[in-house]
């Protein structure tokens, strides 16, 4: 596709996305060309891609898929008109279609305590539960804790410093449990090899290289089978977990969002959805008048 390696170049150096951003965008962008048939892209309408649009939704793309690749696609002409001297953007105004709201699933408090609460103390098993009671104490994101180092932590003042979508930085709390059992994990760390590639990865590997996202998302499974986790585990349901639980005590939906690293409040709203849920089972069990006869 014409010009499409100067725009990843554009994404990567001056807007600094990472890799696998830059990655969602090639297939985006190349998912277009496919769609255009070699109908050149200055000649593209807003009638072709609602056409785009129907071809990928028929072929069962979800609304959402098919809202990033709008976005995508939105993006590269904005680019195109900014330095290439294209004339229109065939992408303004354009939506997928409307998709029904699906609340993301949470543990209970019990669950979520039970499947951190790691007794093990072999090497391994110390590290993983260091990486679940960050993940709980947190509500980091996956790629959010397989990149963090160890000067990112603060214990004197309990906080870590996490680097987000779009290379933005946040600080949040790092719990008791979750700092006592990084302290136990680093007290083994120093046994290990360390990998000169990435020498101050907080999680590593018995190899001592940087614990990749594939290999966390496995010991979530492995981990739930052992204790006992009837549900399908895995890295963000901890992050959906923290929140509902955050927002279930506290009410405060702004601090939700800062915690979470949520640019748009409207988010981080879905979690008042779950607080709601969690609410009107404890009314339909308690008011006198919500009780059938």
């Amino acid at each position: 596709m014409q010009h499409l390696h100067e725009y990843l170049q554009h994404l990567s150096f001056e807007r600094g996305l990472s890799p696998l951003t830059c990655k969602s965008y090639t297939r985006d962008l190349t998912q277009l060309d496919k769609l255009a048939n070699k109908l050149p892209l200055a000649e593209i309408k807003t009638t072709h891609v609602r056409r785009f649009i129907a071809t990928l939704h028929s072929q069962g793309l979800s609304s959402k898929s098919i809202a990033r690749s709008l976005s995508a696609w939105r993006g590269f002409y904005d680019y195109l008109i900014q330095h290439q001297g294209y004339t229109h953007n065939p992408v303004l105004g354009l939506r997928a279609p409307k998709a029904d709201k699906k609340l993301p699933q949470a543990l209970s408090v019990d669950q979520a305590v039970k499947f951190v609460e790691i007794s093990e103390d072999d090497q391994l098993a110390q590290r993983d539960h260091a990486m679940f009671e960050l993940f709980y104490s947190s509500g980091l994101r996956l790629s959010e804790l397989v990149n963090l180092e160890i000067n990112d932590l603060d214990f004197s003042d309990g906080t870590v410093t996490v680097t987000g979508k779009g290379n933005k930085t946040r600080i949040v709390p790092l719990g008791n449990q979750a700092a006592k059992a990084i302290q136990i994990w680093l007290s083994q760390r120093v046994q290990l090899p360390i990998s000169s590639q990435n020498p101050q990865a907080l999680f590593i590997t018995q190899q001592g290289k940087k614990i990749s996202t594939r290999a966390v998302q496995y010991r979530f499974k492995t981990w739930a089978i052992k204790q006992g986790i009837n549900t399908d585990m895995h890295p963000h349901l901890l992050r959906h977990s923290f929140a509902t639980h955050v927002l279930q005590s506290s009410g405060d939906l702004r601090a939700v969002q800062e915690m979470l690293g949520h640019a748009n409040i409207s988010t981080t709203q879905v979690y008042t959805h779950l607080d709601f849920q969690h609410l009107a089972k404890i009314y339909d069990a308690a008011h006198p008048r919500a009780k059938k006869k």
